[in-house]
């Protein structure tokens, strides 16, 4: 039986803010709308959602991402109603709070239910695992990279033919090097008030703690003076630790090298800016999104070696992989990565062929159809 010729999808995810989930989201519902099929998208709404709208997509802001038990009964029907009004074939959900509702609901109106295991989650109390499960309980469950799935296999016993590895992509034509000029990249460098002379290290990613802000802030302390550290992100309100990140920037003596200038929205800029990209994760990545964007644009990298960062880097060839937590290591790597430019069109190459944005596409769109017409038969 050929693949279905039209279908409707509706994903579902807490927020449209910035964030690899959320931009994987948009990618899909491009590839939706483009293939003429219909994309829609339930969320408690953010900054991404005119571009969404933009890509013909249609958005529904709702309180999804919700964890109050009293009011589930409540999201459990407005999902149903949403399924009738959209006409969703497929239902699919990005993140755990949203999708124990989600999965009620496709269940209720009999449609297939798929997940996209973004992360690795904490198992920190009683009940966690549980309460994480729900991302392993879809018909069909996509796992964002090979060290995702084998932790999909042996913390929910999920079978491995419900389990897809479909690695997050990059966009080759934004992420593209030869789209950002010498001098756009020196003005951002300025913008940051980065001297023209030091070299960039820069850490993208939003500013918690287990991205690796303070290794990388010790990791400066024992570089020469003439290096700088850009930690480029979205607090999203975590107004400790920033000012963690800053007692401890002022106890090395290191403030005045190191740059937070925000949220950014042109990141390929943003990467051509830098001279190196540091990924100094304390706990494992799931995929590393930064650390693919990063090679697209020809830029080394150095990653901690954990996680996502085993697939995406190769090590001493697209980049270093150094233990985490190690700040001399992080150190050396980072002396080194600056001596080797030259991985950078290599990184490239690497990415364009196993990390592409139109590789996850492709691939998803593939496990929507399938399941179409496995349930019309």
């Amino acid at each position: 039986m050929s693949s279905p010729s039209s279908y409707s999808v509706l994903q579902v995810l807490p927020a449209l803010d910035a964030g690899g989930v959320e931009r994987t989201t948009l990618e899909v519902a491009d590839a939706l709308v483009q293939a003429g099929h219909e994309a829609h998208v339930v969320s408690g709404g953010g900054r991404m959602v005119p571009e969404l709208l933009g890509l013909g997509a249609k958005h529904y802001t709702m309180n999804v991402g919700s964890k109050r038990l009293l009011t589930f009964p409540w999201r459990v029907a407005a999902l149903r109603r949403l399924i009738h009004l959209t006409g969703a074939d497929i239902v699919h959900a990005r993140s755990r709070a949203p999708a124990w509702a989600a999965w009620r609901a496709a269940i209720a109106e009999n449609v297939p239910f798929v997940t996209t295991y973004h992360g690795i989650y904490n198992e920190g109390f009683p009940g966690k695992r549980r309460y994480n499960s729900i991302m392993a309980r879809g018909d069909i469950v996509i796992a964002n990279s090979v060290f995702t799935a084998e932790h999909i296999q042996t913390t929910h016993k999920t079978p491995e033919s419900r389990i897809i590895t479909i690695p997050r992509g990059v966009d080759m034509d934004v992420f593209d090097p030869a789209k950002v000029s010498a001098e756009d990249a020196l003005q951002r460098r300025r913008s940051w008030r980065v001297p023209d002379e030091a070299t960039l290290v820069l850490l993208p990613g939003r500013l918690t703690g287990w991205k690796g802000g303070e290794v990388a802030i010790k990791a400066l302390a024992d570089l020469p003076e003439t290096y700088h550290l850009v930690l480029l992100g979205d607090a999203q309100g975590r107004d400790g630790f920033i000012a963690t990140l800053e007692s401890l920037a002022t106890t090395l003596g290191v403030a005045d090298r190191v740059h937070k200038p925000g949220h950014d929205t042109d990141m390929p800029t943003a990467y051509r800016a830098a001279d190196i990209v540091i990924c100094p994760s304390t706990d494992p990545e799931a995929f590393g999104r930064t650390a693919a964007e990063a090679q697209a644009m020809e830029r080394p990298v150095v990653a901690s070696a954990h996680g996502g960062a085993l697939s995406v880097i190769a090590d001493k060839t697209t980049g270093l992989l150094v233990p985490p937590e190690n700040v001399s290591a992080l150190v050396q790597a980072i002396k080194i990565a600056r001596e080797l430019p030259e991985v950078g069109a290599i990184g490239r190459a690497r990415i364009e062929d196993q990390f592409s944005k139109r590789a996850l596409q492709t691939a998803t769109l593939r496990v929507y159809s399938d399941l179409i017409r496995q349930k019309a038969q």
